[in-house]
């Protein structure tokens, strides 16, 4: 039986309690304070209905907020079945997940030019435990790289097509798969190489700034 399929349309939102509580400005804020004055930064959240992408310059105001209907309680939800994705859910949630990435930036592009640098910082707790598990040591500010998060996730699809879960050290949640798949595929089409991971509630509490392209 083939996996489903959601009903619903690309960039159309249903955000949970949780997701609209979040506060994007004081991340955008946060990330301008890691990365650095003159910087281009990108402030990631992924949530449990949806994900948002704040980009600019001015450490004030983000130039372009993109709200994308990806969300790893929403991606799990909508394609996998049970706590472990089959191979064939996992090729119909990235098609899917691709399809809305491409429509969100056709509706919102960012407007950075391919040859700036750009920091792309998040203090999701799901990013830390995918960190974590991609073996990216604790730390006030964690570089989560496009090639440890590729990684993770073929030792996902190994379990996916049959390998325990406990062999390769991943939880079996639908959710951690669904953060994996959606984080990947923003990562490889918004794009930008690395995620540094912010730890504490405090903005001034960032480390030295962290020149990561991406």
């Amino acid at each position: 039986m083939p996996p489903p399929v959601p009903s619903r349309l690309p960039g159309v939102l249903d955000p949970s309690a949780e997701d609209l509580a979040f506060d994007m400005a004081a991340l955008y804020r946060r990330a301008h304070v890691q990365a650095g004055p003159g910087t281009v930064v990108k402030a990631l959240h992924l949530g449990q209905e949806r994900s948002l992408v704040a980009t600019g310059q001015d450490p004030a105001s983000p130039a372009v907020v993109c709200v994308l209907a990806l969300g790893s309680a929403q991606t799990a939800r909508d394609f996998f079945r049970s706590a472990l994705p089959t191979p064939l859910e996992l090729e119909t949630a990235i098609a899917w997940v691709e399809d809305e990435v491409h429509a969100a930036r056709r509706r919102q592009p960012d407007g950075v030019a391919d040859n700036v640098a750009v920091v792309t910082c998040s203090t999701d707790a799901s990013l830390h435990e995918v960190a974590t598990l991609a073996g990216i040591a604790p730390g006030a500010a964690r570089v989560l790289s496009l090639d440890a998060v590729e990684r993770l996730f073929h030792r996902l699809a190994a379990v996916a097509q049959g390998r325990p879960a406990a062999h390769e050290g991943l939880p079996e949640r639908a959710e951690f798969a669904a953060t994996v798949l959606v984080l990947r595929e923003l990562m490889h089409h918004m794009p930008f190489a690395a995620v540094v991971l912010l730890g504490g509630d405090d903005p001034e509490s960032a480390s030295e700034p962290a020149r990561v392209d991406g």
